[in-house]
């Protein structure tokens, strides 16, 4: 058994209950009051004496020689609420933890590192991880035990707070020697994962060891990967699309249009109000986890659009603006930021938002209607939808599409087509403005700049393949917004935006999720001020983030000083800041000519060799970077006076071929242009013959220029 988790079973192995008496005192507002994070202030009337991460209570935990409780999670968290309501809320518990402890509060969503850190830890002492974290440790910052989610009294073998506490302050008391060496082999073990060695060069065999995994795990009738519950994961669906287009596999494209199918059409998309919830708790998509991430919004998007370039499959372009419509209609700030998160509970239960009787769609819809929708979203008399804590049925149905194919659902309905279609479509637009009547779940209202990164990668992507302006003027006005709101002096970025305040040291995915949506963003408008900007970000980021044996620390070198300097790789909900980071450099290689940005490139990998070959599937997005610089990769730069009709009409075939290998320059030789400064490879690049000209290259080794853009089509299509 791992030695840290031992560990974490002494000190449930020594409880005791001589706790000290309580103080019944019961405070209405806690310093979380003072907060800006929308977490932080959902426990700002706990009777618990929270504070904030602040010098100030790691001062009074050295003061008063206490150890300090620390709790993460995040604002749309519902097992955060679940423990919130048992325990925090309750004024023994609340007594008994500041009787015992200095308590701290921290947002995961806001302080990346902190979280990373300590969940780390968790997962090494526990085996298993999640939120809301609970992490117990000495004013120094040093873990040495560490939990999920504890009820208020024991269940089963889960001991509870009031059982838990009075055994953590007994230790404190008396097992400091067993303290201290626990703390001396959980630093050594932080040092252990948080240190590169450069590797191995990246080969092939790791890519195809990847889609091994993933076709291994593989759900033929539902799609996804592994057993319940099933988490979208869009970046291992991106490296399937490009591993079945480079290695002309259909099987890893199978794959792909399977789970885009399925996820669809189950209840883990909202039916009625469109976008998709964080996960499914079964293995059909149907039943989901209700909260919205913005960062799911993102990928998930970027996956359909992908999708749709590569298959030409229409109903995924049309799932991808059905996400646009949900992000841009209720996630938008009307300055251009976006939101992070919605919860998943309203009314004190998770799902009351979503979920309807039979009953309610003949109310609205009427009874022909009414019924026809029941068995178009697959109600049940009993209600499809299950309580996750205890699998009973809870007389509601959460909408989704039926799996059976239209042809039957059309013949068991006796009802044409186009007569069902209207029906619902005109029935989700009822439904959609009851809905808008009922209490709303809790928007987390704060701009994340990591995930706004996110987002206008995604949507510029989306603007640029579906020639959709709407998208690429909302990723710009996104990008303004960063810029005015979450940039300093400086032109360092910042973490968090909200009701007029920015604050908080940024982390690598700050930095790597924006450079992406800027260069999205330039190959969709060929504004050279977006390059620039990526430019200057990039710079930033490898002097406060880099490692000089590789790869990317999560904060900066100015940031506040924890255990150990920590460094993320893994590939989870969304891709790392490190994937992502060796994606951009790769792209800034190609489209400046500076080799410096490859050989970082390069040396990002090689701090993750070891891991990725043990663990290629967890390292996907970062396996597309590698691909990217290795498969059919090329340079594109189009030379133009002006964008006139027969040049835009150029641009856009050139747009509507799958090429996710290529970067595209664009030089206006109608006017001064930045161009050449950014990318001096660019400069000897003229028209010919007064007509549009294309340089198509790999690797800067380029072909004869052409006027024809025929030739350079059927050159991108070998």
């Amino acid at each position: 058994m791992n030695k840290l988790i031992l560990i974490n079973l002494f000190f449930l192995t020594i409880w005791s209950c001589d706790g000290k008496t309580m103080n019944k005192s019961k405070t209405k507002q806690n310093r979380l009051a003072q907060s800006q994070s929308p977490y932080l202030l959902q426990h700002a009337s706990n009777p618990v004496d929270w504070f904030p991460w602040s010098d100030e209570a790691f001062k009074k935990a050295k003061d008063e020689n206490k150890p300090i409780f620390l709790s993460i999670g995040y604002s749309t968290c519902h097992w955060c609420h679940v423990m919130e309501h048992e325990s925090f809320e309750d004024s023994t518990v609340a007594d008994l933890m500041n009787e015992n402890f200095v308590n701290i509060k921290v947002d995961r969503e806001e302080m990346p590192e902190v979280d990373h850190l300590y969940m780390s830890v968790c997962q090494a002492m526990t085996g298993r991880g999640g939120w809301p974290l609970t992490i117990i440790m000495t004013p120094d910052k040093e873990p040495f035990f560490a939990g999920t989610y504890f009820p208020k009294t024991g269940q089963g073998k889960r001991p509870g707070m009031l059982q838990l506490i009075p055994s953590l302050a007994n230790a404190w008391e008396t097992k400091q020697k067993e303290i201290q060496k626990s703390i001396s082999k959980i630093q050594d073990y932080l040092i252990q994962i948080n240190t590169s060695t450069p590797g191995e060069e990246w080969d092939e065999a790791m890519i195809k060891g990847a889609f091994t995994h993933f076709a291994s795990s593989y759900d033929p009738d539902y799609g996804g990967f592994g057993r319940a519950p099933k988490f979208p994961s869009p970046h291992n669906l991106i490296l399937l699309l490009r591993y079945g287009k480079f290695y002309d596999d259909p099987n890893a494209l199978k794959m792909v249009d399977t789970t885009l199918h399925y996820m669809r059409l189950g209840g883990m998309f909202d039916q009625i109000g469109l976008g998709f919830h964080r996960y499914s708790t079964d293995k059909r998509w149907l039943l989901p986890h209700f909260e919205k991430m913005l960062y799911d919004q993102a990928m998930l998007s970027l996956a359909y659009i992908e999708a749709y370039h590569l298959m030409d499959n229409e109903s995924y372009a049309s799932v991808a603006r059905e996400i646009f419509t949900y992000v841009l209609r209720d996630m938008t700030h009307e300055d251009g930021g976006f939101y992070s998160a919605e919860d998943a509970d309203s009314e004190g239960e998770e799902g009351t938002f979503y979920v309807w009787t039979e009953n309610e769609l003949v109310d609205i819809l009427g009874k022909e209607n009414g019924k026809i929708m029941a068995k178009v979203y697959g109600f049940k008399d009993s209600g499809n939808f299950h309580d996750e804590a205890t699998g009973q049925a809870t007389g509601k149905n959460i909408p989704f599409l039926s799996l059976q194919p239209q042809k039957d659902l059309i013949k068991k309905l006796d009802i044409k087509a186009d007569k069902l279609d209207k029906i619902i479509n005109e029935s989700r637009e009822k439904l959609f403005k009851v809905r808008e009547s009922r209490i709303h779940p809790l928007k987390d209202d704060k701009i994340l700049t990591d995930w706004n990164g996110l987002m206008i990668a995604s949507l510029a992507r989306a603007g640029q393949i579906l020639n959709d302006e709407e998208y690429i003027n909302a990723a710009k006005k996104a990008a303004e917004f960063v810029n005015e709101n979450l940039t300093n002096k400086e032109g360092k970025l910042i973490k968090r935006y909200r009701l007029g305040s920015a604050g908080l040291q940024p982390h690598i995915d700050d930095y790597s999720f924006m450079i992406w949506g800027l260069l999205n963003l330039y190959e969709a408008t060929f504004k050279t001020e977006y390059f620039s900007r990526a430019i200057d970000l990039m710079e930033i980021m490898v002097e406060d983030f880099s490692d000089e044996d590789g790869g990317f620390y999560i904060g900066s070198k100015d940031a506040e000083k924890l255990m150990v300097r920590a460094k993320d790789s893994f590939d989870s909900a969304i891709p790392s800041g490190n994937s992502v980071a060796a994606m951009n450099l790769f792209r800034l290689g190609k489209m400046t000519g500076n080799t410096k940005w490859m050989g970082l490139g390069e040396k990002t990998l090689k701090a993750f060799t070891e891991q990725a070959k043990q663990s290629p599937n967890g390292f996907s997005f970062m396996l597309t970077a590698f691909m990217f610089n290795q498969k059919n990769s090329k340079e594109l730069v189009i030379v133009s006076n002006g964008l006139d009709e027969k040049t835009e009409d150029a641009i856009k075939r050139v747009k509507d071929t799958y090429a996710p290998n290529m970067v595209t320059l664009f030089k206006d030789m109608s006017k001064p242009s930045l161009l050449e400064k950014i990318a001096p490879w660019t400069e000897a690049h003229s028209l010919m013959d007064n007509k549009p000209t294309f340089y198509l290259c790999e690797d800067f080794s380029c072909k004869r220029p052409t006027t024809n853009i025929k030739t350079v089509l059927n050159y991108l299509n070998e």
